[in-house]
């Protein structure tokens, strides 16, 4: 073999060693791809995280339960001049709509129905707490002034307390972080206007 095939043979080992290291620079490692993998990963939506019965039935239930607060708040700029009375109406409004469309959201991701009275023992039989039957509300709708302002009131005080009591039921039994946290801000904020309609009614 000669000097310039040794050579020349040299070279060619210098350069493939050259291109092996600069492939090796270059190459992730199985820790880095999985880190970059679960930097890629989304955070669960608001309300998918873990979920009980208890959180579904709070939610399926809610939902109507609230809609029939804003069925009550909506009579009010039609029956009466109470300023204070109207001002609340309009709060309850604020309030509960969004929270209708949170727990509707949630009843989605779990894959549950959003109609709570087709739950076992949700019969027209067993209303939820504090709920108004056809009779009162039918009796509220007739009313104006100072007498539409007082059942209003004693009607929405009874309602309140019931989503109360449901919401105890779901901080007891739930355990879903973001339902158990609408559940007391439910409790926080009904019991404060609770309060503020007691207020009113010792106005009469």
């Amino acid at each position: 073999m000669t000097r310039k095939t040794l050579v020349g043979m040299a070279l060619a080992v210098l350069t493939l060693g050259a291109v092996l290291a600069g492939c090796g620079g270059g190459t992730t490692t199985g820790h880095d791809m999985s880190s970059m993998s679960g930097s890629a990963t989304k955070a669960p939506a608001a309300g998918q995280g873990d979920h009980n019965p208890a959180d579904v039935a709070f939610a399926q239930q809610m939902i109507p339960h609230h809609q029939q607060a804003l069925d009550m708040a909506k009579l009010v700029s039609s029956r009466t001049t109470n300023t204070k009375v109207v001002d609340l109406a309009g709060r309850i409004e604020k309030a509960q709509d969004p929270e209708i469309q949170q727990m509707t959201g949630w009843l989605s991701t779990w894959g549950a129905a959003a109609n709570g009275m087709n739950m076992p023992g949700m019969t027209s039989g067993q209303p939820m707490p504090g709920m108004m039957n056809y009779t009162d509300m039918t009796k509220l709708q007739g009313m104006k002034g100072a007498e539409f302002d007082r059942m209003w009131l004693q009607m929405m005080i009874r309602h309140h307390q019931g989503a109360i009591d449901m919401a105890k039921t779901e901080l007891a039994q739930g355990s879903n972080t973001d339902a158990k946290t609408l559940a007391q801000k439910i409790i926080d904020g009904q019991q404060a206007e609770i309060t503020e309609m007691n207020g009113l009614l010792g106005q009469d």
